[in-house]
Parts: C-alpha cells; structure tokens; sequence
C-alpha cells in the first residue's frame, strides 16, 4: 500500500511534523478497500492546537473588519475554484456521488458568502444622551479560541456552519472533523493559508473521543460547536458546559414529511425519494418517514416504486450514479438490520434494498439500495431509531390531526415537511408542529445561510442555532458600554481656537 495516502493535523498553519501513537484506517467505500491512513490526536497535539489558536488570538481579534473580510473573500475564491477537486475528496472517503458532494460545498459556501458580510454583522447599539451628556451604547467581542467538532456525513458543509463566521467574528478556531472523511477539512485549511489567514487562526485535529475529550476539558477553549447524533450531542453539551464553556450541539433527526389527500403525489413521490435516499440517507436532514393521510397510501407508494426502479446506484464517480454507498461496513449491516427487525416486528418490506444492482458490480462495496418499510407504527424500532441510512419508513395515518400529534410526540424535532395544495393546512401545520425547522411542499427544509439551523427537543442541546444571526451572537459577547465626556464649558481646560483680546 505504498501509495496510500496519510493525513495529518494542520497546527499554526502547517502540517503536523509529530509522530502519532494512533491512527486510523481510512476506507473506500465503494470498493470497501483501505485507502490511507489518519493520524489520531492524543493530548499532546490537542494542547499544541489549542496553544496555536491562543497565540493568534490577539492579532486576530484586532485585525480590521476589513481585513477579515478580504481574507474571507479570497477563501471564497480559492474554494469555489477547488469545489470540483473537494467534492472528489468527499465523494471518495464518504462514498456520496461527486454532484451530491459538490453540492454540499456549494450550501458551505452560502455561509462563507454571509461571513464575508461580517463589517455589517458586527454592528452595534448606540444611544445618546441616556442621562445628561451621557451616552450608552454596545459592542460585539470575540470570545476567544472556539472549536468544533463534526460528523462524517458532511465534511466540507458542517465545518462550514461554524468556522466561517466563528473567524470572521475575530476567533480563532480548533476543528476536529470525522476521522473517517479527513481529507476535506485539510484541504480546506491549505486554502485557507493561501488566503492569507494568519498562522494559528485555523487548525485540524483528528481523532477520536480521546480528541473531543481534550478539547472539551482544555481551559483555553472558549466554546464547543458540535453535530452529530443526539447521544453525542448530549455528552458534549452536559461536559462543555460543566466546563464553563458556551455550547450549541445539534443532535439527531427523525423527519416526518406529511402528505395530505389534496396533494400533488407525483411531487410528493419525488420528494419523498429523492429527500430519504439522496446520500444514502446520511444525513440530518433526510426525510425518514412519510407519513401518509388516507386514502393516499396505496396510490403514494405506488408512485414511490416506479421512482426507487429508475435509481442508479454506484460509485460516487461514475457520473451515471445517483446513489452511492454507506460510510463504511459496520454502519451498512447495522442499516440493512431494520430491515428484518421491521418484518419481525409487522411492517412490510415493500422495497428491499439488498441485492440492488450496482453500476460495475459493486465489488466487495457498503452497497444498500433504497428500501422501504410500509405499514409502520410507532412502537417499532425502524420509526423510533434514527436509522441514518436509505430506510424510508411509511406510516399510514387517519387525519390531518393524527399525522401532526405523531410528529409532536417524537422525541426529535429538526425538520418536517407537509405536502398540500390547501394554504390554510399548511398555515395551520407551520404554526401547530413541534418541530424547529418546517418544509411547505419542501422536502428538506434547510434554511439560507442568513437564517439559522437547528431544530428543538432532542434535536438540540444548548440555546443557539448555527449559522445567521444566531451564529454570530454565539461567537461573540456583548459589552455595554455608558461614557460621559465632559464640554470644554464645564470650565476646566478649554480647546477652542485661541484669540487676542
């Protein structure tokens, strides 16, 4: 394997030159072979981290809002002409096809775009005169060294949830990226350093839970970032804010996408297959249960079969591909096990994704086609577990009501989606469903980067969201100020313009 590549941390603006006690394998998904190898960082390349971004602090913090911005600019330039290039590296360790990859940098870049903005975001409040010559008014500072930690579904986007706005604000930045897609988030800093950012202000580390732990108790660190499963999201928010630290962690999903009588089936078909098996169903975001309203099940799922016949499922660069494999083999077995534990348990396998051709065969791959459970109810594991993979599950309701107190009642509250041609219903649904971010015949509701992402209950742990307004405010502090300055006719000492007389 003398051709493999390794990736190593990025820290005070070049690689690592250590050498790593650990490291991991990373794989190939669609062929299921090793490809390389990731250095795992212990807690010595997390203090020299950390030591890098305290050091640029200072400097950063009062560089211009000009100068951010420029740099900003030329890191949107530099990535937008690599976008191509990043999206191979995505598509080749996380096995999603080159134009789904491509897409994520390009809603990545929609953040960096809002950074670039930073001058007008960074705005304060002023008041005159709240008391006699008095006058108040308020500023935005930057907290200090922050960190964020990612999934594996979205190497270049996530990352770009955070640490564009996070470095605009004036802080710098520690990310540890998932150790199974690496290669991206390097990529990324490389950029970065040609864009003229700072030494320090931006740096990779990777690992595992050794990693996160680190970060998560080291003093330094100011605030923690995180997306990734709720049982994560809940351990970092619980340590980091133990530690004194401000947190946002983004858990898990279960999405519901409600399809009324009324509406359009062949868009309801369309994105119910493209927003449950679009990257294999690894992602947040991902629609993982239509809930039908009578009488439009059967008619739905008919439509939902003819779309799941014409997929093309095979490597992420073959451009004939509209689906690739899992992440990697443990997660794809763990996937497919719903499969059965669905039948056991009373629901239909409609659509089974085992076996599903693969364009060139598939080799030794983490292939699982598109498959659909039908008749789903609640008490299954298949609707409870957030699957995180190409399981679309079908649960056939009465009424209106009964869909929206399905969604209500589940723990998790990120996104949801209601297909309707009635404007009232869907008024009704946006006001009534409790769920932080809602599809009007959108399957997956992903606001722009100038509003913010994050959804409620168990989807969430901490008080802000990420990116928009509610990025900015959780990477700075707020000083009020209130100053009186006195007028030379007080009687003390008098600047006017001298005269004879």
């Amino acid at each position: 394997m003398t051709d493999a590549k390794h990736i190593t941390h990025w820290i005070g603006g070049k690689p690592f030159d250590g050498d790593a006690d650990r490291r991991g394998e990373i794989y190939e998904p669609s062929t299921g072979r090793v490809s390389g190898t990731v250095d795992f960082a212990g807690q010595a390349e997390v203090d020299a981290a950390v030591a890098a971004a305290r050091a640029a602090f200072p400097a950063w913090r009062d560089a211009s809002l000009t100068k951010r911005a420029k740099v900003l600019f030329r890191f949107r330039e530099l990535l937008t002409e690599h976008r191509d290039e990043v999206a191979r590296l995505i598509s080749s360790e996380h096995g999603k096809v080159v134009s789904d990859a491509a897409g994520e940098v390009a809603r990545g870049l929609e953040v960096v775009e809002f950074a670039c903005g930073i001058p007008h975001l960074l705005k304060g409040g002023f008041s005159e005169n709240v008391s006699t010559r008095v006058d108040a008014y308020s500023i935005l500072q930057p907290l200090g060294v922050v960190a964020g930690i990612t999934p594996f579904n979205f190497p270049a986007m996530v990352p770009m949830w955070m640490f564009p706005v996070a470095i605009a604000c004036g802080n710098t930045f520690v990310l540890k990226p998932s150790e199974k897609d690496p290669s991206a988030s390097v990529r990324m800093a490389e950029l970065w350093a040609e864009a003229g950012l700072p030494d320090g202000v931006f740096n990779v580390l990777h690992g595992d839970k050794a990693a996160v732990d680190g970060l998560l108790a080291h003093p330094d660190v100011k605030a923690v970032s995180f997306v990734g499963s709720t049982p994560i999201a809940r351990y970092i928010y619980e340590t980091a804010a133990r530690g004194g630290k401000r947190v946002q962690a983004l858990g898990g999903a279960k999405n519901h996408m409600v399809v009324l009588p009324d509406a359009d089936l062949d868009l309801a078909a369309d994105a119910a297959v493209s927003a449950g098996f679009g990257s294999a169903g690894e992602r947040c975001m991902a629609i993982s249960v239509v809930v039908a309203v009578d009488p439009v099940g059967d008619e739905l799922m008919a439509k939902i079969r003819e779309r799941v016949a014409r997929l093309k499922i095979g490597p992420g660069d073959n451009p004939e591909s509209e689906m690739g494999p899992l992440v990697t083999r443990q997660h794809r077995d763990k996937v497919a096990s719903y499969l059965d534990s669905g039948v056991e348990q009373g629901a239909t396998l409609a659509i089974d994704g085992r076996g599903t051709p693969v364009l060139g065969g598939g080799g030794d791959g983490f292939w699982l086609g598109p498959s659909v459970l039908d008749h789903v109810t609640p008490e299954m594991d298949a609707y409870r577990d957030e699957i995180f993979g190409p399981v679309l599950s079908v649960v056939r309701t009465g009424s209106y009501e009964e869909a929206v107190g399905l969604i209500s009642a589940n723990p998790y509250g990120n996104g949801t989606a209601i297909f309707t041609n009635d404007g009232g219903a869907a008024r009704r649904f946006q006001n009534e469903v409790e769920v932080g971010m809602v599809g009007i015949n959108v399957p997956i509701p992903v606001p722009m980067a100038y509003y913010s992402f994050g959804g409620w209950k168990a989807s969430l742990f901490g008080d802000s969201h990420a990116h928009g307004m509610e990025g900015v405010h959780f990477y700075t502090r707020t000083k009020a100020i209130t100053a009186r300055w006195l007028d030379p006719s007080h009687g003390g000492v008098n600047l006017g313009f001298p005269t004879n007389g």
